[in-house]
């Protein structure tokens, strides 16, 4: 072997040495053409034509769209702001009131990530691929739950708060869930409390279990509708599609609802099209 051989081979060497106390570079490349992504296998895909939501079509959600949406602008302001848990009943708005900030802020930056529950496990090395990024981001994480056994809640725990890393300026984290605590609950954990000098003492896996939700710093509840809020929304619906309501819709609705066990926005929704494929 010759002395550049060995030279090359020695390079080599050092170069692997290098490659492992040197991470490489994972500044993720999101493309300004784009304000709604979606992480992919590691990766952040462009969403073209995302779903448009306009907050006036949002009905009964008053409170909470006012709360939401006074939090973002202090976030785009580049004020103090809360990570938000948006719980509840199925169907009542969770998901769209999210989607109804960027139709909201088509000026001011700001970019959505949607981040399946798969994938909360890497919720680090996401916020280190947006950090760099001069835009605002809302990492949002739809219908988020975890079972007893599962440990990718840590990861979502720890970036909300307790990680020496802390959440850059231009990141902030929603969340939906139809948990209040996003973890199953069981009549076990409140056997498991125990009385000390007459006060009641959580278990462990309550307090665990609250300890998730708790590190967001606002929390907004979401409840099933009325039947006269569901029937306003199914007014709103039919109307968009050039369509009254009639007496008939309104029997038909109220019996569209029932069999489904919920009245919700959602229903309202799937009735609309189900109501003019009949005409």
């Amino acid at each position: 072997m010759s002395d550049f051989d060995k030279l090359f081979k020695r390079l080599d060497l050092l170069l692997d040495r290098v490659e492992k106390i040197v991470p490489a570079n994972t500044k993720e490349q999101t493309e300004p053409g784009f304000s709604a992504y979606r992480w992919v296998a590691g990766s952040l895909v462009g969403i073209p034509r995302f779903d448009q939501v306009d907050k006036n079509e949002l009905l009964h959600l008053e409170r909470q769209q006012n709360l939401l949406f006074r939090n973002t602008t202090q976030f785009l302001d580049g004020k103090t702001a809360n990570n938000a848990l948006l719980w509840g009943a199925r169907g009542t708005g969770k998901s769209s009131l999210i989607k109804a900030q960027l139709t909201e802020y088509p000026d001011r930056g700001l970019c959505i990530v949607e981040i399946p529950k798969s994938a909360t496990g890497e919720l680090f090395e996401i916020i280190r691929a947006l950090a760099s990024d001069g835009r605002k981001f809302i990492v949002y994480l739809d219908d988020l739950s975890f079972e007893a056994n599962d440990d990718s809640y840590k990861a979502l725990k720890a970036c909300l708060e307790g990680s020496l890393q802390p959440q850059p300026d231009n990141i902030i984290i929603y969340a939906t869930s139809n948990r209040r605590h996003l973890m199953p609950e069981s009549m076990q954990d409140n056997l498991d409390s125990t009385m000390v000098d007459g006060q009641l003492h959580p278990s462990d896996s309550i307090e665990e279990k609250i300890s998730l939700s708790d590190r967001f710093g606002l929390w907004l509840s979401f409840h099933p509708f009325t039947q006269d809020q569901y029937l306003a929304v199914v007014e709103q619906t039919l109307q968009a599609r050039g369509l009254d309501l009639s007496e008939d819709a309104h029997l038909e609705a109220v019996r569209f609802a029932t069999q489904r066990g919920s009245r919700s926005g959602r229903i309202a929704v799937q009735f609309g099209a189900y109501w003019e494929s009949l005409l």
